[in-house]
């Protein structure tokens, strides 16, 4: 065939290829218009109206019943439906997929059917309802471990674990006594607070630890143990969906004093011992990691050739045993920087790159090195932090990474506890002690918001937005914990599971990033339980346009907005406080319960 010639007339050409090129540009502006109204989402944009109505929906559809349990960034579902390329052995199935805007339920999530409002903390620690989480198959699974036991209308939970028949508590005395921690208590005199308990179960051991005054990050993935951190937040016990897969965990580095993994089933050997990796990221100078597992004490040819293999990487790592008896070890991370530079050269693993950001964690690839300690923390010989409850309220070393001065951090926390003095004030007799447990401050900063609550018995899990500054470490520093997240995506928890969200100014921040206001309400719906509170503090014509959401939400204003003025920034903040309402599910109807 042979090749076409140019047309002979350049100006004739020109016009037809402008006319062509505005007919094209034409085309895909009506259609991307028409594709974007029959969207399931809107994004709003930064120069949100809000005073346009229009873009309020007058009501929200409800979910089907079979979406009652909806993790929309854990969808396994979605994960089939999309064909998602993943390598199953390293886990990636379990980490966090999101759907696409076209893909996304822009619909309430319904509570199951026969939903009863929590059981109370304490008594939530040892029993939940069954009908709230209608899943028994670990009761079973899990018998002559002791994990929980159905009983009637209830789930009992006996503080049984693999590793600990007799009990959560007894084990970690005995843990305590390996370490000659004074009277046996695991909290060490308060220089051990933080815990991160990894393949958790049920989190009896994080549940347990709360009262020698530690705190534990509970962390499993949304595997075939169904729901076990569904039934550990149900219980009133902090905990979050996650797997050591090929990401980075959520968290900064040097955030745990132990770490602990009693039968958790984790190759630790797997790409050149990367998981150990980056556990030992997460370990404070000096920390533990207990190991409670066959590897440890079994004799059978398989374990001990995993036995030593392990024994020589943490030996690489610099790790020594502080103890061993029976069936658990447990290892200490060195306090300086000493061994690692002792090491013989091309010791593998190796050394982290000189440029490498231990604690830049959101969507970051885990790194097969080891993350040396600054300059600071080598001539400190730890993390110079207070023990606890005095960690709490002492400006942490690692505030200077950002140039704030201990001036400043008193003063933000002379605001908080103002501020949430005043919602208290606000919820009146609304609240009683125990109606709230579980609760997350969607933007936590410094965690001052959280210091305010040191006098009541709840927890708080503080998110730290991910494009902002990485707030996260003072926050652990603080002997708290949290998470990275983007607000423009879901959350990794199961619906119903926190007690009140604390959003300050969380909607201005989506409306900058251009992301939905209407999906972040459905979102935040869908985490909270029913009468649970959100505590919406932000610009006054935000809060506005948030109220007329109410309705379609079936969420009802429990105070009105109140104005305080914000001197820092020169301008007003709003104050609304909404309650959920009790809505139940039929069939065929959706009542809706004051």
């Amino acid at each position: 065939m042979a090749r076409g010639r140019a047309d002979g007339n350049p100006r004739k050409q020109l016009v037809t290829t402008v006319l062509v090129l505005f007919i094209v540009g034409g085309l895909v502006y009506l259609y991307s218009r028409n594709s974007g109204s029959s969207s399931s989402i809107e994004y709003t944009s930064k120069s949100l109206n809000t005073g346009d109505d229009s873009a309020v929906p007058k009501t929200i559809p409800v979910c089907d019943d079979r979406h009652s349990e909806l993790i929309p960034c854990l969808d396994r579902n979605l994960i089939y439906q999309t064909r998602l390329k993943l390598d199953l052995t390293l886990m990636e199935h379990y980490e966090r997929h999101c759907p696409m805007p076209e893909r996304r339920y822009n619909c309430l999530i319904p509570p199951p059917p026969g939903y009863k409002i929590p059981i109370k903390w304490p008594k939530s620690r040892d029993q939940v309802w069954r009908a709230n989480i209608p899943h028994t198959h670990l009761a079973t699974e899990k018998s002559d471990q002791n994990w929980m036991v159905v009983k009637g209308e209830k789930i009992v939970f006996p503080g049984g674990g693999t590793h600990f028949h007799r009990g959560a508590d007894k084990y970690i005395a005995s843990i305590a006594n390996m370490l000659n921690f004074p009277n046996n208590n695991i909290n060490n005199g308060g220089r051990l607070r933080n815990v991160f308990d990894v393949g958790c179960g049920v989190a009896s051991y994080g549940g347990y630890l709360l009262s020698s005054d530690v705190m534990a990050m509970s962390l499993a993935p949304n595997d075939v143990h169904e729901n076990q951190i569904q039934f550990a937040l149900e219980r009133g016990i902090p905990a979050y969906l996650g797997v050591l897969g090929t990401l980075r965990l959520p968290y900064p580095s040097r955030s745990f004093e132990l770490a602990h993994c009693s039968r958790c089933r984790i190759d630790w050997l797997q790409r050149d011992g990367i998981l150990l990796l980056e556990l030992d990221r997460l370990l404070r100078p000096g920390g533990y990691f207990v190991y409670s597992s066959p590897e440890a004490y079994a004799q059978d040819e398989e374990d001990r050739r995993i036995w030593r293999e392990m024994s020589a990487l943490v030996g690489r790592m610099c790790w020594k045993v502080a103890a061993k008896k029976n069936q658990t070890v447990i290892w200490v991370k060195p306090l300086t920087n000493d061994c690692y530079l002792k090491r013989e050269p091309d010791t593998q693993p190796p050394l982290c790159s000189s440029d490498d950001d231990p604690d830049a964690v959101w969507g970051i690839k885990m790194k097969a090195c080891i993350s040396r300690y600054s300059d600071q923390v080598h001539k400190a010989r730890g993390s110079g932090l207070s023990p606890w409850p005095a960690r709490l309220t002492s400006p942490p070393p690692r505030l200077a990474d950002f140039n704030y001065s201990s001036e400043m951090f008193e003063k933000d926390m002379d605001v908080w506890q103002q501020r949430v003095s005043n919602y208290w004030k606000l919820l009146g007799n609304k609240i009683k002690p125990d109606t709230i447990r579980n609760v997350m401050d969607m933007k936590a900063n410094l965690g001052s918001f959280t210091a305010a609550f040191k006098d009541k018995d709840v927890w708080v899990m503080n998110v730290v937005p991910e494009n902002g500054p990485n707030t996260l470490k003072i926050i652990y520093d603080r002997g708290l914990l949290g998470t990275v997240h983007n607000w423009c995506e879901a959350f990794s928890t199961y619906p119903r599971t926190y007690d009140l969200l604390h959003a300050w100014t969380i909607f201005s921040d989506i409306i900058q990033k251009e992301c939905s206001v209407q999906d972040l309400l459905i979102e935040m719906d869908r985490i909270l339980r029913p009468k649970g509170f959100i505590i919406i503090r932000d610009k006054r014509s935000v809060v506005l346009y948030i109220k007329k959401f109410l309705p379609a939400l079936h969420w009802d204003a429990a105070t009105k907005s109140s104005v305080e003025h914000d001197s820092d920034q020169g301008e007003d903040d709003a104050v609304l406080i909404i309650q959920k309402k009790m809505w139940l599910t039929s069939e065929s109807v959706r009542v809706s319960e004051k």
